[in-house]
């Protein structure tokens, strides 16, 4: 059995969990359309459904609250936010939002015109909503070795940059008015990007006049990740490294509630001076005053803090550890998991589980289906549900490569016990994968379906 990893902390407050029976579970499920969104949360034991805004505050978060400054414009909250962004990702300019979707909404809405492209490694699902929403197409342009769930590399994130000169040359700069990178790669594994990719990727953009955003919201664990694995910075800090990783962007996005480890916010820094009033009016009209941008003062200053200790070297030590121990246990009950592990989740293989399931009966969603009522834990679906989607030209539906179940771990908040059971359930679960049938959707949004869509079993 691997290792747990020693926690770099103490446990200071405890909020209690209560249980439920498979029969109860069954009924929740077939109330809520067999979405797991759609369940309360008091009826989840283990919640493992996304590590956005779900971790654990520490002491010094908590006491930072009660410092907020409340005053509508000009609050001292927002200028000790902002001397923790500048020393950490060093744009000229940056304004706060309630989320990371938030400021994607602002960035899209400035630079975005209809029949526009964005290209990316791989968009996750709010990233490419905002774009479509707007009438833009996001292209995924991932490393060809990203669709093979057990290949061992140790950048399987990066970006494919011939893809990239060949989509700018064949779509035509003019119509890309940005260009992404996502770190850590949520949508396929969780997997990092490495910095040679990161430069490279920037050079291609800018020697089309391209401006290059980086979705920043794990940019921490991908920095940890740069430091562990690539050669030259191992005795590399990690300010230093994530200073590098943002000296070759134009701005980026970021959701603070993964890698600031706070509840709610979000940030959206950038360099253009004309942009940046641009994003200013656009935010006014959005979220709020620049210097508060949707948020008060007390998250404020608890992203401040927050973004300190998402980068200290110890805690991402242990939340590596804490994520790779999952991966290991369940691999070791033969569970298919996509290798190497990431940092803030373990990824389940559907396909190689229900062989019998095809995609347009959504293998991920019913492994999710069944592990809740297996044992009360909540995951998530990253597969046909909610990648999948119609070309534009053929009308034909096109599938992802991918056809994952994420079991996403809050950050502080889990103990070694905890993943146990986990492992406990999955292992049960999949030991009778047979009998798991697969299902469809009764009622969809027209984007974004996973969140509100309904579901019923086939029989």
């Amino acid at each position: 059995m691997p290792a747990f990893p020693l926690e770099p902390f103490r446990i200071k407050v405890v909020e209690p969990i209560r249980t439920t029976d498979r029969a109860e579970r069954e009924r929740l499920m077939a109330e809520c359309g067999y979405n797991v969104f759609l369940l309360k949360a008091e009826d989840v034991f283990i919640d493992l459904l996304t590590d956005s805004g779900t971790g654990a505050m520490s002491d010094a978060q908590w006491a930072s609250i009660m410092r907020g400054d409340e005053s509508y414009a000009g609050a001292r909250s927002f200028y000790n936010l902002k001397e923790a962004v500048d020393r950490i990702f060093g744009f000229k300019h940056f304004v706060p939002t309630h989320q990371g979707r938030a400021a994607e909404n602002v960035l899209f809405s400035v630079m975005l015109k209809p029949g526009d492209a964005v290209p990316n490694n791989m968009h996750f699902d709010t990233t490419y909503g905002n774009i479509v929403a707007r009438g833009g197409r996001a292209e995924n342009l991932i490393a060809d070795v990203a669709a093979d769930p057990y290949a061992d590399t140790p950048f399987k994130g990066d970006m494919d940059v011939a893809k990239l000169e060949r989509f700018i040359e064949q779509t035509g700069p003019e119509r890309i008015p940005l260009g992404m990178i996502t770190v850590t790669n949520n949508a396929g594994g969780g997997q990092p990007v490495s910095m040679a990719n990161i430069r490279a990727t920037a050079e291609v953009y800018h020697r089309y006049g391209i401006p290059f955003f980086i979705d920043a919201c794990r940019y921490a664990e991908n920095c940890y990740f740069i430091q562990q694995r690539e050669p030259g910075y191992a005795d590399r800090p990690l300010l230093e490294i994530a200073n590098e990783m943002f000296s070759y962007a134009d701005g980026c996005t970021m959701s603070a509630k993964k890698d600031a480890i706070v509840n709610i916010g979000g940030l959206l820094c950038l360099n253009d001076d004309d942009l940046f009033l641009r994003v200013q009016n656009e935010l006014i009209l959005r979220e709020g005053f620049p210097t508060y941008g949707g948020l008060s003062g007390r998250d404020l200053e608890a992203m401040a803090v927050g973004l300190w200790e998402g980068l200290d070297a110890r805690y991402l030590a242990y939340r590596i550890a804490h994520t790779r121990y999952l991966a290991e246990r369940l691999r070791e009950e033969g569970v298919p998991v996509v290798w190497p592990p990431g940092a803030h989740a373990v990824f389940i293989d559907a396909r190689a589980v229900l062989p019998h399931v095809p995609q347009e009966r959504f293998p991920a969603q019913a492994i999710v289906t069944a592990l809740y009522i297996e044992g009360g834990i909540r995951t998530v679906e990253l597969g046909s549900v909610t990648f999948a989607h119609r070309d534009p030209q053929t009308g034909a539906m096109v599938y992802p490569d991918l056809e994952l179940v994420r079991l996403a771990i809050p950050r502080r908040v889990y103990t070694q016990r905890h993943l146990d059971y986990v492992v406990e359930v999955v292992k049960h679960t999949l030991d009778h994968a047979d009998a798991i049938r697969g299902m469809r959707i009764v009622w969809e949004a027209p984007l974004m379906r996973h969140f509100t869509a309904r579901f019923a079993l086939v029989t």
